[in-house]
């Protein structure tokens, strides 16, 4: 699907047999979602560029994902998609760079394309160019991401208060399933959070890449919003190492309540074996089958053995809790 956009924001559908026609001056974007062999060979002849394909966009070698040529300027980040569902994905997504035209090329939804296509009739100042259209777009997927990882901190002291309960007070024994659920949710705050580590990175790097770019140097408006840009994308890579830092504590903090779990169960099991050790001890004593055993002859000899045995049993329970093991 082919979708074009004006610097006033009003988005024109496109089609490989109306493409020359919708494509005036006035217009700043073409966005390519999905795009079909047949339509990325019509923006290639009419635009002079090669449109990146799917290949294209997998490969991770940075002369690949940002390189120039006398026609455009070739950028490919990673962008953060699904973030609300349990499976966040990484999309790359391209951007081909023109002196007149920003294009897009994207096999997935991420929704700060949905909010910059949203607010590109509203920005303070327009689009009035590829290369602010660009910047403009760069800041929306820094603000999105950032929203995330804001999203993220709250689910972390949620998990938190899970672990260790609310205002000081002990969350209660839990059972083995409420342990691996709480596991799993900290495995996939973990994995929200590296993917938008990851996304923070191809940013950092294509920002990097667009300051050294002659059409961003030669434009102050566009130069200063670039640095702007970036600062937030370093400052959004350290909050996102804190919140993996964070993660780390989560896991050893459930990992830990697991083991005290466990290890409380083992004490109870040892206790009850050392509380009846004892009372074994005896009825094993009077078990043996021997011939002159003075108390098998005794009439209280069986009511004997019993309260021995239940004084013995008795005698290490007050023993632990005196040693405050119980």
């Amino acid at each position: 699907m082919m979708t074009a956009y004006r610097s006033s924001g009003t988005p024109v559908p496109l089609t490989p047999a109306t493409l020359q026609v919708a494509l005036d001056p006035d217009v700043v974007w073409v966005d390519l979602e999905q795009p079909t062999r047949e339509e990325e060979l019509q923006v290639e002849r009419l635009m002079h560029i090669e449109v990146p394909t799917r290949d294209d966009l997998r490969d991770i070698e940075p002369s690949s994902r940002l390189y120039a040529d006398e026609n455009a300027i070739y950028l490919t980040a990673s962008i953060l998609c699904r973030a609300d569902s349990p499976a966040p994905v990484l999309a790359d997504v391209a951007f081909v760079l023109t002196p007149s035209c920003l294009v897009t090329v994207r096999y997935d939804d991420p929704k700060s394309f949905k909010l910059f296509a949203a607010a590109l009739g509203k920005l303070s100042g327009g689009a009035s160019s590829a290369h602010l259209t660009l910047a403009r777009l760069l800041e929306t997927i820094a603000d999105r991401t950032a929203e995330i990882l804001e999203q993220a901190d709250l689910r972390g002291d949620a998990l938190l208060v899970k672990i260790f309960g609310e205002n000081g007070q002990e969350p209660g024994r839990r059972k083995p399933k409420e342990l691996e659920r709480l596991l799993n949710e900290i495995s996939a705050h973990h994995r929200l959070i590296a993917k938008a580590r990851g996304s923070l990175t191809t940013l950092s790097r294509i920002m990097t890449f667009l300051q050294a770019a002659e059409v961003v140097r030669q434009d102050r408006e566009v130069r200063d919003l670039v640095k702007s840009i970036s600062r937030d994308i370093q400052s959004l890579s350290e909050h996102a190492g804190f919140l993996s830092g964070n993660v780390t504590f989560l896991l050893d903090a459930s990992l830990g309540l697991i083991n005290v779990e466990q290890n409380a169960i083992i004490k109870i099991f040892s206790i009850a074996s050392v509380v009846f050790l004892p009372p074994t001890l005896v009825a094993s004593t009077y078990g043996m089958n021997f011939k002159y055993m003075p108390e098998l002859d005794w009439v209280f000899g069986y009511p004997s053995s019993l309260v021995l045995m239940a004084i013995s049993a008795i005698i290490p329970i007050f023993f632990f809790r005196w040693r405050g093991w119980l």
